[in-house]
């Protein structure tokens, strides 16, 4: 990419949001609006990215924690073109500015290039055609169709207010030509406020020419005013990557009801039932079929795994050809091998589990090491903390474990070893032998059993 630098202007308020919280900080898709501009600008391979901040102090800049992006503040918000003045000192005279806006989230980095180029001898500007412009700039052309200058909707004549064609606010230009505009800018307007966009009018009475490019689709360029807005991107985004994984011949059983907050990489052959949600960083194998209302977050899912409907799945693993669900939950550094069962109502967390092994039903699998085709009876909990520190539990090889039973950590169980049901070990066990502790079984003769008092 050419010599670009990026102006992020991110210091409203967003009062139609009706929250204390900066506009660019609501999210869209579980990322903050402005971190999908700066995760864009990434892509662009800029020199610098500024971002401009004002309402609500230094909050934007501590919530984006970005070394990578130099920010300015704008203390009294007088409008888009002071705010971007506020950056200029940090663009040198023979860069490239690209102007965008923290709550324009879903701008393509393709379209950007293209307008970049186009920045390289002329006037670059995003616009768009809407059937309805109300609120919006306008463009006025003359007669010979060449761009003269932006009207604000509230100083526009009635003709003016028919254009369709609309100023997105986006645009590239010579920084050093942008400085220079800037400030030539008065606030004698309906707002009283310094508007970018008269350097249109400045850059055409200068001799320069204003090329125009327009993106896929409008929902590219459209900005969050308020929750009703946030929730149309929302939708959108999320209906654009369930399209996308469509198109990859995955079947998603209701695009309107899949949430993708991450990166997922998704393989041939998969199934998505309806009321998921892949968060962060997801890689789903080949043959997969993930049930509805699934949380899977950071997580790998590999080939043929069969998960039933409400699962959560946290910074894990699962192996190849498992079967995990229905109400399982896997927590953060949990590895489940190959072939793997994984039942109703059980919890796994920091433990590996070898292929083959089975924990079906209402069990706690904590800091455990599981060897392979382990089976862990129903109500099963390993008893990983002493009130101070964490301890773990090792499960060799085709061990099987009778019902309730606990593992009082750190334990070690040996290889084909039997735990009789309703046993607490607290010792280590040895191979190939049956352990149980019980107390001796004992019938009360003539016990009764109490019955209500009569009143």
């Amino acid at each position: 990419m050419s010599n670009v630098s990026v102006i992020i202007l991110a210091a409203g308020q967003g009062s139609r949001m009706k929250s204390a919280l900066p506009k660019v900080l609501h999210p869209i898709a579980g990322k903050a609006l402005v971190q999908h501009v700066i995760d864009t600008s990434y892509q662009l391979n800029a020199n610098k990215i500024i971002g401009v901040y004002g309402y609500g102090g230094d909050i934007v800049p501590k919530t984006i924690n970005d070394d990578n992006v130099t920010w300015v503040v704008q203390a009294e918000q007088l409008g888009t073109g002071h705010a971007v003045d506020q950056a200029m000192p940090e663009l040198e005279d023979n860069e490239t500015a690209l102007i965008l806006y923290g709550d324009v989230p879903l701008i393509k980095t393709e379209t950007l290039k293209h307008l970049i180029e186009k920045a390289q001898k002329d006037f670059a500007l995003l616009t768009v055609h809407l059937d309805d412009p109300g609120g919006y700039g306008r463009i006025v052309r003359n007669k010979a169709g060449q761009v003269e200058r932006i009207v604000e909707h509230k100083d526009a004549n009635e003709e003016e207010k028919h254009i369709t064609e609309i100023n997105t606010g986006i645009l590239a230009v010579n920084a050093g030509a942008l400085r220079s505009w800037l400030k030539r800018l008065d606030n004698s307007n309906a707002q009283g406020e310094y508007y970018l966009t008269d350097v249109i009018a400045m850059a055409v009475s200068d001799g320069m020419a204003i090329q125009t490019v327009h993106p896929e689709s409008e929902e590219e360029v459209l900005g969050v005013n308020s929750r009703l807005q946030l929730a149309e991107l929302e939708g959108f985004y999320q209906l654009s990557n369930a399209q996308r994984l469509m198109e990859q011949g995955v079947t998603v059983i209701d695009p309107t009801r899949l949430d993708i907050r991450g990166n997922v990489t998704v393989g041939k052959d998969v199934t998505l039932d309806i009321n998921i949600i892949l968060e962060g960083t997801v890689v789903i194998g080949d043959n997969v079929s993930i049930g509805a209302n699934c949380v899977i977050k950071d997580a790998t899912i590999e080939n043929g795994v069969v998960m039933q409907p409400m699962c959560c799945v946290e910074q894990a693993t699962i192996g190849a050809d498992s079967k995990v669900g229905p109400f399982a939950r896997i927590r953060p550094g949990t590895t489940l091998a190959e072939q793997t069962h994984i039942g109703n109502f059980v919890e796994i967390k920091n433990s590996n589990v070898e292929k083959g092994s089975k924990v079906n039903h209402l069990s706690y699998i904590g800091d455990t090491d599981m060897g392979a085709g382990v089976n862990i009876g129903a109500g099963t909990i390993t008893c990983n903390y002493d009130g101070a520190n964490k301890h773990r539990t090792e499960i060799g090889d085709n061990v099987f474990v009778g019902s309730s039973t606990q593992f009082i950590a750190p334990v070690k169980i040996g290889d084909g070893a039997t735990i009789g049901a309703g046993s607490t070990i607290t010792k280590d066990t040895p191979e190939n032998e049956l352990t149980l502790t019980r107390a001796k079984q004992t019938s009360i003769k003539g016990w009764r059993r109490p019955t209500k008092e009569k009143k």
